[in-house]
């Protein structure tokens, strides 16, 4: 700090306080117009009497004051944030950062301040900390700013004007500028969509190369699409929205002829996959107790739209009733499984037998349904035990189960297997007290899984999946005692209700599922299986590197893992066939958006600050010669960086001597009126 000074001035404390002075400063020189305009005899004499009365209300006096110089405050900040740490770039901005922080601390009229920018933000957010580092400092003390930067700063003000008072503001870039990066994003996307229906989004992908870029997009890990990017254009890309909950849409591009790094490369995006409406078809082959279970608790779910149909009887039964009034209307076959089968979401036979009502053709369309995506569930009585049952159709190319023709009745209570008590439809319902049943459906398991059989093992829920479709059987029509409450009843609602959502795909009933979490500096993964043992698990980071994680059991059929994690962006975990990607941080990372080395993101807020930006070379080795410069005019050069000499002070103490007393005031006063009169008065 320097010694104190004595100052000496004119200072002025009007009486009347500067308003009112201005006022009748105002008012005065009005007067004075229109007298000199009027041809007064005394204009001379008028102005000085007026200007010595104008004179003695302002209360000038000579101040004397010691003063206290204050240093000029200067800002350093060393950008920290990802994108330096590719090539040579944070080796560069630390020596830069060293050697300007030694050669202003070598400057007393100076106090530097310093900061590193955060390296987990999103994004290099450089103004905004320099916002806080001069906080507190009045803006007649700013000398300026240096950024020890790459030049990719997210922060900076609109317009660049707004950062005049924080100026001068340097910019020193660090990193080769020549060298380029591909980079695919998705530029905009929905949040949330209708299940089954397309949802748009606009891709980019950037190439320093140009020309066609192959870009790889999946939807919830699943199967891969090429899509064709012309270079820095915007592009629309429609996809299908696959399922209820969190959908994650993941672009690939390969690696380009210039690459600083592959983690922008890859690019995600999380849609909300919402259902309409469920979409239910429902045939009871002859009215039955189990048939309105299904049917009331069906229609008490609002999302659902029930389409219910009870077969009352054969057409070629001998009958005298007419049909038209059996028949509430015709059963339109052609129009259900020939036109609208697709529409719906799930379909479900409730101890139906073959009558001729669906023919054999319209069975094979169902097979096919199922195949493509459809979901099934058959309620099976004891027509699934005859000659009549849906086992003997074309239908028995997806059913995971064959009878054996048996019906067995006598008393039971359904055991869960090993698997059902893993399984995401069964395990919520271990170790629940159950009533019993009276009768199944003897049958052979052949594909699936087993969820829940008789005691003598014999099956009574299997659920599989036959193709992109899934089949679920139910080898007894007895799930009403459940229902009415027989011997303390059973969960009966929340078992088809958990079945029917494993049918529609909901992420979080997949049996076999592989879930990762990414979030800060750690990502956990989370395996759910039927098997005891894990298949080997594999974690891609966003630069393509592959870590080889262990599982630790938590209970049977789960399994969890765990790994440090440093960087934004996308990871990618595999384990048996399964995969799952999550995003550790945005979707499009700021500092991944664009990685190159760059001078004109700085230069119009230098320029507005009268500031420069300057290159200082691979090894940070280049840096201009740093001088203060007076407090207006430009403060850089070609090879030079100016921080200025703000001049502030604290006074400590002060004193002043009025020069027109009162009374000398008035006596000159009265002279000059005096003299305007004698004048007049001629």
């Amino acid at each position: 700090m320097e010694t104190a000074i004595n100052v000496t001035r004119l200072g002025f404390d009007p009486y009347l306080g500067w308003t009112a002075f201005y006022v009748i400063c105002a008012i005065m020189a009005l007067v004075w117009l229109v007298y000199a305009f009027n041809r007064g005899q005394a204009p001379l004499s008028r102005f000085l009497a007026i200007a010595l009365g104008l004179a003695a209300l302002s209360n000038p006096s000579i101040v004397e004051e010691e003063r206290d110089p204050l240093p000029s405050v200067a800002a350093v900040i060393l950008d920290r944030s990802e994108s330096m740490a590719f090539g040579t770039r944070q080796d560069a901005a630390e020596r830069a950062y060293d050697a300007v922080r030694a050669q202003l601390n070598a400057d007393p009229s100076l106090e530097v301040r310093i900061l590193e920018s955060d390296p987990t933000a999103d994004g290099t957010n450089l103004y905004t900390a320099l916002q806080g580092m001069m906080a507190d400092v009045s803006r007649d003390r700013v000398a300026g700013a240096i950024l020890v930067t790459d030049g990719q700063i997210h922060d900076l003000p609109t317009p660049p004007s707004e950062a005049g008072d924080l100026g001068p503001i340097h910019g020193l870039i660090v990193g080769d500028g020549e060298r380029g990066d591909r980079r695919v994003e998705i530029v905009e996307g929905p949040s949330f969509g209708i299940v089954g229906e397309m949802a748009e989004f606009i891709i980019r992908a950037d190439d320093p190369s140009g020309g066609e870029i192959p870009v790889d997009v999946s939807v919830n890990g699943g199967e891969k699409r090429t899509v064709f990017l012309i270079a820095g254009r915007e592009t629309p890309l429609e996809l299908e929205i696959e399922r209820r909950g969190e959908n994650v849409i993941v672009l690939e591009a390969p690696p380009g002829s210039e690459e600083l790094t592959l983690a922008n490369n890859r690019t995600a995006a999380s849609l909300s996959g919402v259902r309409d409406r469920l979409r239910v078809l429902l045939i009871t082959g002859r009215p039955n107790a189990a048939g309105r279970v299904w049917r009331d608790l069906l229609k008490s779910d609002p999302q659902v739209d029930l389409v219910h149909f009870t077969i009352l009887r054969p057409p070629l039964k001998t009958d005298v009733t007419p049909i038209e009034e059996l028949a509430l209307i015709q059963f339109p076959t052609e129009e259900l499984f020939e036109g609208k089968l697709g529409e719906f979401n799930l379909i479900i036979f409730d101890q139906y037998e073959r009558r001729g009502v669906i023919t054999q053709s319209y069975l094979a369309n169902m097979a096919r349904y199922v195949e493509e995506g459809g979901a099934l569930i058959i309620a099976a009585g004891e027509p699934f035990a005859s000659p009549a049952s849906l086992a003997r159709t074309p239908l028995a190319a997806v059913l995971p189960a064959v009878p054996d023709g048996e019906v067995n009745i006598g008393h039971f209570v359904p055991q869960l297997t090993d698997e059902g008590r893993r399984h995401t439809v069964t395990a919520p319902l271990d170790g629940r007290e159950w009533g019993g049943w009276i009768r199944a459906i003897g049958a052979q398991a052949k594909a699936g899984d087993v969820l829940m059989t008789t005691p003598d093992g014999g099956p009574l829920l299997v659920l599989d999946r036959v193709g992109d479709g899934r089949v679920g059987l139910l080898l007894s029509d007895q799930i009403w005692l459940w229902a009415r409450g027989y011997e303390g009843g059973g969960p009966f609602s929340e078992l088809i209700r958990r079945m029917v959502h494993w049918m529609m795909k909901e992420p979080e009933l997949e049996e076999r599922q592989l879930s990762l979490i990414a979030n800060g500096d750690t990502a956990n993964v989370r395996l759910r299986t039927l098997s005891d043992s894990a298949p080997d698990l594999t974690l891609e980071t966003p630069e393509g590197e592959i870590l080889s994680l262990d599982w630790t059991p938590r209970e049977p059929g789960l399994f969890e893992a765990s790994a440090p994690i440093h960087q934004l962006g996308l990871y990618r975990a595999e384990a048996g066939g399964l995969e799952a990607v999550a995003l550790n941080g945005p979707a499009n990372p700021k500092e991944y958006a664009d990685l190159q080395s760059s001078t004109q993101v700085m230069t119009p807020v230098a320029d507005a600050t009268r500031g420069g930006v300057f290159r200082i070379g691979a090894d940070g080795d280049r840096l201009p010669d740093i001088r203060r410069v007076g407090r207006s005019g430009s403060a850089a050069g070609s090879n030079w960086l100016g921080l200025r000499e703000r001049g502030a002070y604290v006074v400590r103490a002060s004193s002043s001597t009025p020069l027109l007393p009162g009374i000398a005031a008035a006596a000159a006063l009265m002279i000059f009126l005096l003299v305007a009169w004698r004048r007049e008065g001629r």
